[in-house]
């Protein structure tokens, strides 16, 4: 018995990877252990959380993904972002009815370099006819201020989740609720493109297949062909959406909101579903699991935690 059927097992590390792309507008933070052999990249997998340690192996499968990509470009109204290096790292559940459930490490799935918005502050407001404006323009230009760098940051979970989508092209995988944070002290602390009630919602899909590749390893690590876990490398793909709308900012200037009129103008927000892109170019996902789940019901969780802390260099 092998870690999964083919198409779910590509759908879910397709619509993994997918999540990940937006996530390259961010701030990287600390990685996990070093881990070794075939588990290395699996550094922030939440083998620990109760819903990975509560999969059974039978009605429940547990799965480590990691997504990673070099760059691509995201498109916001009228301002357009290059994205850096992105990791995503996620448990994911695989239930018997097909369905799945996500589960995010307890630091956050997203991990990024930092992206910096084009013309900083004067590129995102000035010129303006707002007085207030106005005169932090004169002040801008030449100024360290002027800087401003953006983070993705989820804002709600995941949601219809399609594992067919996954292996297929041209059809939404999932939906994710996403919002922007723009960081420059002249913004203040609380400056936000979407939010928890109006978020953006990204539906990416897959514009050609990856290349597939598979490999079998014992508990901690190391390769073996006749080894207790499985690994599935998907490498190549591009993945793009341009359904999404995206809201005006809020919260921008040092007196709340002060600023929010003249970036929305300057940068085209609100701005509808049609208007907006994102493109991830050359995806590099792994997905890891039992190769025969089953055969350790009731366990699969606990052994894949096990096997996980076991491979901790």
């Amino acid at each position: 018995m092998r870690l999964f059927a083919p198409r779910t097992g590509l759908a879910t590390v397709s619509a993994l990877t997918a999540l990940g792309a937006f996530a390259s507008m961010g701030t990287a933070t600390a990685a996990g252990p070093a881990l070794n052999g075939e588990w290395a990249p699996f550094t922030r997998c939440p083998v620990d959380s109760a819903a990975m340690r509560a999969a059974d192996g039978l009605a429940r499968t547990p799965q480590c993904v990691v997504s990673t990509s070099a760059g691509g470009s995201v498109k916001l109204g009228d301002t357009t972002v290059a994205t850096g290096r992105t990791d995503l790292q996620i448990g994911v559940v695989q239930n018997a009815d097909g369905t799945s459930s996500v589960v995010a490490p307890p630091g956050g799935a997203l991990v990024a370099d930092p992206a910096t918005v084009p013309g900083g502050l004067l590129g995102l407001m000035c010129p303006s006819d707002i007085p207030v404006i106005t005169s932090l323009c004169r002040t801008l230009e030449g100024s360290a201020l002027n800087k401003i760098t953006a983070t993705m940051e989820s804002v709600g979970a995941p949601y219809a989740f399609d594992q067919t989508a996954g292996v297929l092209t041209d059809l939404p995988i999932v939906a994710l609720p996403v919002r922007i944070h723009l960081e420059n002290p002249l913004l203040g602390d609380h400056c936000y493109i979407g939010s928890k009630a109006s978020p953006i919602v990204l539906r990416p899909e897959n514009l050609n297949l990856p290349e597939f590749g598979m490999s079998f390893f014992r508990g901690d690590g190391t390769p073996d062909e006749a080894g207790e876990m499985s690994r599935i490398d998907l490498t190549g793909a591009t993945q793009s959406d341009s359904t999404f709308a995206v809201p005006g900012a809020t919260g921008c200037g040092l007196n709340v909101g002060l600023i929010n009129a003249a970036v929305n103008l300057k940068t085209g927000l609100p701005s509808a579903a049609g208007n907006n892109s994102l493109t991830l170019d050359d995806t590099r996902t792994h997905l890891t699991g039992l190769t025969a789940p089953g055969t350790v019901a009731p366990d699969a969780g606990r052994i894949v935690a096990e096997n996980w802390h076991s491979a901790v260099r």
